[in-house]
């Protein structure tokens, strides 16, 4: 029993090492790429906004997609893209995060021919790779929270793209501590995918000229 728990406390302390060391690595590699102030930030043609719910289960408005788009306007409002490529879930009929992010922003004042939608960005790897093998774009500005620019970064590091991360509005810990908990876990999963597992996306398809 003694050697069970002394085994089973050596792995806990492994993967616990391993998921640190992989937020360190994202962390570092991604810090001089972020952007929170978009007079600051470099004029790029296409902005790539990563999806997410509109509606928590309570029917409240989701604040990480409200304020994913609101920055995504602020882009477009400032003259920074010319594009918006919006990439999200839609594996359920009655579930579609890119429909739900181009309706926003189009009540914002975005154009809707300046809106492209990526119906199978499952993943942030899937939108990533995607933006670059169905989309054809190579050098644009990725949208969403800090946490999760830091992840996107990373695999265009790997795909050899050259992006920038907007950094959207947070929420503060006290508010939600799940969310950054398990991007502790997403991170290591990356980590995993790319130099580990290849992991492709789950749909690629013809390309998509924007």
């Amino acid at each position: 029993m003694k050697k069970m728990l002394q085994f089973i406390f050596g792995l806990f302390a492994l993967i616990t090492f391993f998921i640190m060391g992989c937020n360190f690595w994202i962390e570092q590699q991604t810090q001089d790429r972020l952007y929170s102030d978009s007079n600051a930030i470099p004029s790029k043609t296409v902005a790539l906004v990563l999806g997410t719910v509109r509606h928590l289960g309570n029917g409240r408005i989701n604040r990480y997609f409200q304020y994913r788009i609101d920055a995504a306007v602020e882009l477009y409002k400032a003259g920074k893209v010319k594009h918006i490529l919006v990439s999200g879930d839609n594996r359920f009929k009655y579930y579609n995060e890119p429909i739900e992010m181009k309706k926003a922003l189009m009540a914002q004042g975005v154009p809707p021919d300046i809106i492209t939608l990526d119906y199978a960005g499952f993943r942030t790897l899937d939108s990533v790779v995607r933006a670059q093998k169905v989309f054809s774009q190579d050098d644009f500005i990725i949208v969403s929270q800090a946490f999760h620019n830091e992840r996107a970064l990373f695999i265009c590091d790997f795909y050899k793209i050259n992006a920038i991360g907007f950094n959207a509005k947070g929420i503060p810990l006290a508010e939600d501590l799940k969310t950054p908990m398990r991007e502790y876990l997403a991170r290591f999963r990356a980590v995993l995918d790319l130099y580990v597992l290849n992991t492709q996306p789950r749909f690629l398809g013809e390309k998509v000229e924007i």
